[in-house]
């Protein structure tokens, strides 16, 4: 949603409205301002889906971090159905990240506009909903894992169905955080 800098400011003066009046209208104002503080007024039409706004192409960095937060979604439920000896064999295969696979973050200092999409998704527009009250900050440069590990996870999740991967599936997706040149 493409929002001028007077309309951004229009909006926040009337969020401010609403919170002195007391509304309790449909408009969430903590939500609008929370989307104009954060540059994530993209998210807007998203949240009022019964207002007919323009059609609008999503950023691209939020689909990307819809495609990882749903790949991470799919491994950790697929690992945590596995039965104890599935999930040592998969901690043994996928070593060093095999043992209890979850979705550790964006880096804070380098990848903060994913980190902030992935946050802003899950807490405030209730996306994924498994990882609220995690960090986001995995304190270390994930982007072009996660790029590999898509690569791999895209062509499996389609062939499985878009069912739970196998223990097969998760050791090949986890390899693919480990650098080509550290194999």
């Amino acid at each position: 949603m493409k929002i001028t800098d007077g309309e951004k400011l229009i909006l926040l003066m009337l969020s401010e409205i609403y919170d002195k009046l007391g509304i309790d209208g449909e408009i969430q104002p903590d939500f609008i301002r929370s989307a104009i503080f954060s540059n994530n007024t993209w998210s807007i039409p998203w949240k009022y889906v019964g207002i007919p706004f323009e059609e609008q192409n999503t950023p691209e960095i939020v689909g990307e971090v819809l495609d990882i937060l749903e790949m991470w979604s799919v491994i950790e439920t697929s690992y945590a159905q596995l039965s104890p000896e599935q999930q040592g064999w998969v901690e043994k295969e996928a070593e060093p990240f095999g043992a209890n696979p979850k979705f550790p973050g964006f880096d804070g200092n380098n990848e903060t506009e994913y980190m902030g999409t992935a946050s802003f998704l899950v807490n405030e527009l209730d996306r994924f909903e498994e990882f609220k009250g995690r960090s986001f900050n995995s304190h270390f440069p994930s982007i072009e894992a996660y790029r590999r590990m898509l690569s791999v996870f895209g062509p499996i999740y389609r062939d499985s169905g878009f069912g739970q991967l196998s223990p097969q599936d998760i050791v090949d997706i986890l390899k693919e955080r480990v650098h080509p040149k550290n194999r």
